[in-house]
């Protein structure tokens, strides 16, 4: 496997529906790997892989929830997306609390899917350079980025809460949306980001 290129990698037992995303991908001039189950994949990944990932949900033996756990485990940074059926909604939305950045429903939208790619491509690039975190922290709503500064400082959501003079449950959503939005798998890895920008003096 290409360890420098960013690559998005297909992973559905559907074999109609990989060969579909792969044709919408390589349109768009995407480099494409499909994997038809999570075996497959497993055998050829590497921590050291660039792009993102499109799991489905619902695969037999390993399904996309216990292969994202795996990946967790084995310290992937690269991005997910989910792919669920529309009674997929609870698993999806537990994929997303372990990390995954969004989850696209079937049958799904080529161009809303093409969209969610490419932002998990831009997400993966720009978390290995300064410039590419910064222009991740700017799409950020203001709320978003103070939110942001204050995990960084090592605050809880209550402090922060009581700080801003809003619900502890408003700053759950922020957070959730920050760690999302700036691709950050764990906390450490957030607060790592904003150490960088504040190294390279970019708020300045």
């Amino acid at each position: 496997m290409n360890h420098t290129s960013n690559i998005v990698y297909v992973i559905d037992d559907d074999e109609a529906i990989c060969k579909a995303i792969k044709w919408l991908l390589e349109t768009a001039n995407l480099q494409v790997k499909t994997f038809y189950n999570a075996f497959d994949f497993l055998k050829e990944y590497s921590a050291n892989l660039r792009g993102c990932l499109l799991i489905d949900v619902r695969m037999p033996e390993i399904s996309g929830l216990q292969l994202q756990e795996k990946l967790v485990a084995l310290g992937n940074t690269m991005p997910i997306i989910m792919l669920s059926g529309h009674g997929d909604i609870p698993m999806a939305v537990r994929a997303l609390k372990t990390g995954a950045i969004d989850f696209i429903t079937k049958p799904f939208n080529d161009q809303a899917l093409l969209e969610q790619i490419q932002n998990a491509l831009l997400i993966n690039k720009a978390k290995y350079n300064v410039e590419g975190i910064w222009r991740l922290y700017k799409m950020l709503s203001p709320r978003e980025q103070v939110i942001m500064s204050k995990i960084a400082e090592g605050k809880m959501n209550k402090a922060i809460a009581y700080e801003l003079n809003i619900s502890i449950k408003t700053i759950e959503v922020h957070r959730a949306h920050v760690m999302q939005k700036m691709g950050a798998k764990n906390l450490a890895e957030l607060i790592k980001m904003h150490c960088s920008m504040q190294m390279n003096n970019v708020f300045s």
